[in-house]
């Protein structure tokens, strides 16, 4: 039997240039779930928070703190980062509030698992579109179900049958029987409402404290990049004024950007939108109610009201 014959060298892949690497390169360490204090990861007691708070937080060396200004005291090891959550599995019963936030997280992993923008431009920017939609829409269901408790079963429901308030003594003061001032239906659906509205407002407490303490923070050497920046190791930018070609540019991979983790205007910006839509879920709520009256009213005006209103 012949042996069998090599294929040519054309037919063999091409080889793969290494990455090139551009900047400080960072190496982070995380603990288990039994814990670790800073210094004992790092190995060293002289530590700064760069980072974070006092729930979860990133660590460095003192003498490692500004390491991307010194680019070239870390060009043979990596700046080391310690990540200690251990303060994320610890707390008071309070820390089960966080779970009003969980469906929201789940909608941030979804925008983070976009595909990348090269080539693909429109379609990626409709899927982050859909996805904030989707979160906004959260936000509103949300805050219609505590309305759906709070002003239709318990205000409007339970408080104007003399049977249900008579079993909850805690709503004998909504009661109609009584004839007390907040026996009123308007009265009692402006009362009630300000269930929903806490809710929310406990949502915007929430995100402003995550907000403040990740978000907001600065990148460390002062540095941002574009959202939009392709993932790659280089970017050719086209040919200068003067059609010369211009070298190629090194692009950091996307955790690699000192501004990959700051997103203050924009993260206040979608705060801002949810919040301003569950209070809008609350208003609704109640002028829908009222608008009902409306429209059985006598006059032109109220009837207007009621039927843009109620739809």
């Amino acid at each position: 039997m012949a042996p069998a014959t090599p294929p040519p060298p054309s037919a063999s892949p091409p080889a793969t240039e290494p990455p090139q690497h551009s900047g400080t390169a960072l190496e982070l360490l995380v603990h288990g779930v039994g814990g670790a204090t800073p210094q004992e990861m790092l190995d060293d007691p002289r530590t700064v928070r760069v980072t974070g708070d006092t729930t979860a937080a990133v660590y460095r060396r003192t003498e490692d703190a500004h390491g991307e200004k010194h680019p070239e005291r870390y060009r043979d090891e990596p700046v080391a980062e310690a990540y200690c959550w251990s303060g994320l599995t610890s707390g008071n019963a309070s820390r089960a509030l966080w779970l009003l936030l969980l469906p929201f997280m789940v909608v941030n992993l979804a925008h983070w698992m976009r595909p990348t923008a090269t080539g693909r431009t429109r379609a990626v920017r409709l899927y982050g579109v859909l996805v904030r939609l989707v979160a906004l829409s959260l936000t509103v269901l949300l805050t219609a179900a505590a309305c759906e408790v709070a002003l239709d079963l318990l205000a409007w429901q339970c408080a104007g049958a003399d049977a249900c308030a008579e079993r909850r003594s805690w709503l004998g003061f909504l009661s109609e029987r009584q004839g007390g001032w907040w026996s009123q239906p308007g009265r009692r659906l402006a009362l009630a409402a300000v269930v929903p509205a806490a809710l929310v407002g406990l949502l915007w407490y929430l995100s402003n404290r995550t907000w403040s303490a990740y978000e907001s923070q600065r990148p460390l050497d002062g540095e941002d990049f574009a959202e939009d920046e392709s993932f790659g190791v280089v970017a050719d930018h086209g040919p200068d004024a003067d059609d010369h070609p211009r070298p190629p540019v090194p692009v950091r991979p996307a955790l690699g950007r000192p501004g990959f983790w700051y997103g203050r205007r924009l993260v206040a910006r979608l705060r801002a939108a949810h919040t301003a839509a569950g209070f809008l879920t609350v208003a609704a709520a109640v002028a829908g109610a009222a608008a009902r009256y409306d429209r059985g009213t006598e006059g032109p005006v109220p009837r207007f009201i009621g039927a843009a209103v109620e739809g």
